[in-house]
């Protein structure tokens, strides 16, 4: 089944735009209030906000304390608070963080919090809101999402990184140390993984979505079902410094609203405008004197769109090959 374009989760670019847009609007803000309507049997002792139980804990856990620091691991907020708690959200499918003036209309059934400012607030994918936190300069920091699948906890600073939420995600793929070197190393830990696949495992590198290995496949000029054990050296190069310049061009530009994301202010990010392949299909390829169609597939139930020309399947040639070697020697 190919997931809808309307429950495309943010991606490394527009969770770091997230976090750039936080650091300069909550560092140092003391909180003095929590809300939430997440309420569902699936997630009893879920240790998520979805938990109402859970949710009184977390409310007490955060109340009185400032907001430190704003970071990100893989697709993952982290709010560091004074006194070593840190709040934990996963925007998931179509979750994403607002921050401005809301005033709450107890009359209304539903999407109560009405939006004041900023204007971009008032964009209709910012209007279903579920949790919100209330500052000491009368702000709020809202969580808007539609679809109810994002994640909220609240976590030992010193030891966030090792829970259950964090542990066993690969290395950040924009990190000075993420080297050619290293990045064969993790390709390498699934020889046999279709590259595609291989890029959306959170386990081998982190951060990487859809989209953003959709783009970074393209550049490199590597077909998405090619398995990493053909791909090589020269293309590999191709393809690490692919990924890091198509996610930099992501945060560069606001991160992608094709589907719900918007940033802290409610605005749309601008890398839609910039795709080469991501929901292209049945359009020219942009490369200079290529030529060829954008198509899409499937790919472990994923949605893939790539260039039927320079995105060539080496694994099929080389088959092919074998098998001709193999007939000459009867």
């Amino acid at each position: 089944m190919i997931i809808p374009y309307s429950a495309l989760m943010p991606e490394l670019p527009e969770v770091e735009t997230t976090v750039n847009g936080l650091r300069r609007r909550i560092a140092g803000l003391k909180i003095v209030d929590a809300w939430s309507d997440y309420d569902s049997r699936y997630f009893r002792r879920s240790e998520t906000i979805k938990d109402p139980s859970y949710f009184r804990r977390f409310k007490k856990e955060i109340m009185g304390r400032r907001v430190v620091s704003v970071e990100r691991r893989a697709k993952n907020i982290l709010i560091n608070l004074s006194g070593g708690a840190t709040i934990l959200v996963h925007m998931k499918m179509t979750g994403h963080l607002l921050y401005g003036s809301y005033r709450f209309d107890a009359a209304a059934k539903k999407d109560p919090w009405v939006p004041i400012e900023p204007e971009g607030l008032r964009d209709p994918y910012n209007r279903r809101v579920h949790f919100m936190i209330g500052f000491d300069n009368g702000k709020k920091l809202a969580l808007s999402d539609l679809r109810k699948f994002a994640k909220v906890a609240v976590l030992d600073t010193e030891l966030a990184h090792e829970s259950i939420h964090l542990d066993g995600i690969g290395p950040e793929p924009l990190e000075k140390g993420f080297s050619l070197e290293r990045f064969n190393a993790r390709l390498d830990m699934k020889p046999n993984g279709k590259i595609k696949q291989v890029l959306l495992d959170q386990s081998v590198i982190a951060g990487i979505g859809n989209i953003y290995s959709d783009e970074a496949l393209w550049r490199a000029g590597i077909h998405p079902l090619e398995r990493v054990r053909y791909i090589a050296k020269p293309q590999r190069k191709k393809l690490y410094d692919a990924v890091r310049k198509t996610l930099a061009r992501g945060i560069d530009f606001g991160g992608d609203s094709m589907s719900d994301y918007r940033n802290v202010d409610g605005e749309r990010g601008r890398f839609q405008e910039m795709h080469a392949a991501y929901r292209r299909t049945g359009m020219r390829c942009k490369k200079p004197g290529c030529g060829g169609v954008i198509e899409r597939i499937k790919v472990g139930g994923r949605s893939a769109h790539f260039c039927s020309r320079h995105q060539v399947l080496i694994e099929s040639g080389k088959k092919k090959a074998a098998g001709l070697s193999l007939g000459s020697k009867s």
